[in-house]
């Protein structure tokens, strides 16, 4: 989401810095103006612009930083924890009740995607968190949205109560009763939207708020909607008092200005973070690692999370074992592919790399899917036995046609083959701190031998 200016031009601007063997203050001022102009691009609210390149002048500026050791990376550092900062300091996560019915209001500006993040949220209650979720569809004024509750719940199998567009308090106290009487753990309760905020919505929200005692009001925001956001969820939380924020739409096109500027001057922490139409994209959201996104850092520990999610232990064992005996095929490159999709987009995942950030939008899902499409073209026997595709031009030339993709095509898909199967031999056989350095890209290339005779300058494995 920032990649085109926020977090290009702070990388371009902090690089200028790590590039030197020493600063002189010049150096550091030139820096700042940089990184202000890259605030200013990203929509970031004024008075965060103003706090926050105040405080990194007045760390960086010191004669401990000028003087002293690396002071390159001690001006990153400063960088880094200030935009943590920021950002809202800590990770802050949903309030449950120590028992009974924990109640969740979600309120926000029609538009802002509060009806699938509601939903989204639901999820991640249930899978995360196992508990048992109700989902009550108390936005009367828009058929729309409830119909829309309802198809979304079902299908990922979540209870929705409704009682479509009767009286707001009545459904709420039935839905009250409900919940306790079949023993939920959640009620998340979807409230109307406006388009701007208005005394009837106000009144509304602050009966249901009333009627339920909820342990969290949490605030949708669109993260396009720039520094406008940090004044919607300021007004917001001056009539409501909402305890955290949930920021959608961060793959849009936006600037990032929304998520620098909330939390700071709304005093609300942003908890979630949503990106993307999917029901699996929602995720708590971290200042220190959304911090080292933003500079370029990676974020390993999210890598880390999503794969464990997406890749089961016996399937990382099975895997380990076929590389040991050099028995990994075509269906094994499949199995990891579609790990890779329950990650989320490739772009995302590149993204969360350390040094591959700025890739991330060079990157798409469509080799993926075609590589996914060739090997569907495989006979069982091509998938297990791989050494059968190289060996024979007429079965390249076959499942090409299969695929409806042309035979270079095939050939990228045996080189990624054969790529991915040397970097995993290579990472097996390394310690810990040769893992820590392994970059994909400084891989050996595979040996190849010269053809002879009809095959003479041709090359093969």
């Amino acid at each position: 989401m920032f990649e085109t200016t926020l977090s290009s031009r702070m990388q371009m601007a902090l690089r200028r810095l790590t590039g030197k063997g020493y600063l002189t203050e010049n150096d550091i001022l030139d820096a700042l103006k940089e990184i202000r102009r890259a605030l200013l691009e990203a929509d970031v609210h004024l008075s965060v612009i103003k706090t926050f390149t105040e405080q990194v002048k007045e760390q960086a500026l010191g004669e401990k930083i000028i003087k002293g050791l690396n002071p390159a990376q001690q001006v990153v550092k400063i960088v880094t924890d200030t935009l943590t900062k920021t950002l809202g300091e800590k990770t802050a996560y949903i309030s449950y009740q120590p028992s009974g019915l924990t109640v969740m209001m979600l309120i926000g500006l029609q538009g802002s995607g509060k009806t699938t993040s509601i939903v989204k949220l639901a999820k991640t209650l249930r899978d995360s968190d196992k508990k048992k979720v109700l989902l009550v569809a108390a936005d009367i004024y828009r058929p729309a949205a409830i119909e829309q509750l309802k198809v979304l719940g079902q299908s990922i199998e979540i209870d929705v109560f409704e009682k479509g567009q009767t009286d707001v308090d009545s459904i709420i106290k039935e839905a009250l009763v409900y919940a306790k009487t079949h023993a939920f753990d959640v009620m998340l309760i979807d409230t109307a939207g406006r388009l701007s905020i208005d005394e009837m919505l106000l009144d509304e929200l602050k009966r249901i708020k009333t009627l339920t005692s909820p342990s969290e009001i949490l605030l949708t925001i669109d993260a396009m909607t720039g520094q406008d956001a940090a004044n919607t969820a300021r007004n917001f939380h001056e009539a409501i008092v909402a305890t955290g924020v949930l920021l959608t739409k961060l793959d849009g096109d936006t600037r990032g200005g929304a998520a620098l500027s909330v939390s700071s001057v709304a005093q609300i922490p942003i908890k979630f973070q949503a990106s993307g139409e999917k029901i699996e994209t929602l995720e708590v959201f971290h200042p220190d690692r959304m911090a080292s996104r933003i500079l370029g850092m990676g974020d390993v520990m999210s890598l880390v999370e999503k794969a464990s999610e997406a890749v089961s232990e016996d399937d990382a064992k099975d895997l380990m074992s076929k590389i040991q005996n050099n028995t990994f095929n075509y269906n094994d490159l499949k199995k990891q592919f579609k790990m890779i999709q329950r990650m989320g987009s490739i772009q995302k995942v590149v993204g969360l790399i350390p040094g591959l950030g700025k890739q991330s939008s060079q990157v798409d899902d469509k080799p993926l899917k075609e590589m996914g499409i060739i090997i569907d073209s495989m006979t069982l026997k091509e998938r297990k036995d791989p050494v059968l595709i190289d060996q024979s031009s007429k079965r390249r030339e076959r499942i090409a046609k299969g695929s409806g993709l042309s035979v270079a095509a095939v050939n990228r898909l045996r080189d990624a083959f054969n790529k991915q199967k040397m970097m995993m031999k290579q990472m097996m056989s390394m310690d810990p701190s040769q893992l820590n350095n392994f970059k994909p890209q400084q891989m050996q290339q595979p040996k190849m031998k010269k053809g002879k005779g009809k095959n003479k300058g041709r090359f093969k494995y």
